[in-house]
């Protein structure tokens, strides 16, 4: 038995999708915004609950590197060639196997200079570096 529309006898088996296509491509489009923001993705390593360590009576010792206008580098306000910065760090991790090290650059220095002292240092594994700005 087949169902009729009261005033033109014709068939009532299609059905109107168009409001669910508006629907799926939507939702579509919020997804693909979504997912590259839930990718990537900051790794950080929280603190945990535990107390600290007691500290120790002695602060720990802070080498300063610092790198003049001229492109000079000075290791704890001693002046070090560019031939001999690598082997000055070496004996500075040979000293403390987890040197501490803070690079401060003056405003007009070449960025190379730089790029020269904290390549060395990443090149000799010291991880504890840090950057003084003013």
């Amino acid at each position: 038995m087949k169902k009729t529309s009261k005033r033109g006898h014709s068939t009532l088996s299609e059905l109107n999708i168009t409001p669910l296509l508006d629907l799926v491509f939507v939702l579509l489009v919020i997804f693909i915004i979504t997912t590259p923001q839930m990718v990537n993705s900051v790794d950080i390593s929280l603190p945990s609950g535990e107390k600290p360590p007691p500290a120790a009576s002695d602060p720990p010792k802070i080498n300063r590197i610092e790198v003049n206008e001229a492109g000079q580098v000075f290791l704890n306000d001693e002046p070090v060639p560019d031939d001999k910065l690598r082997e000055k760090l070496t004996a500075l991790k040979a000293a403390d196997n987890d040197p501490k090290v803070v690079v401060k650059g003056a405003d007009a220095a070449d960025y190379q200079n730089m790029i020269k002292v904290l390549d060395a240092l990443e090149q000799l594994d010291i991880q504890k570096v840090g950057l003084a700005t003013q």
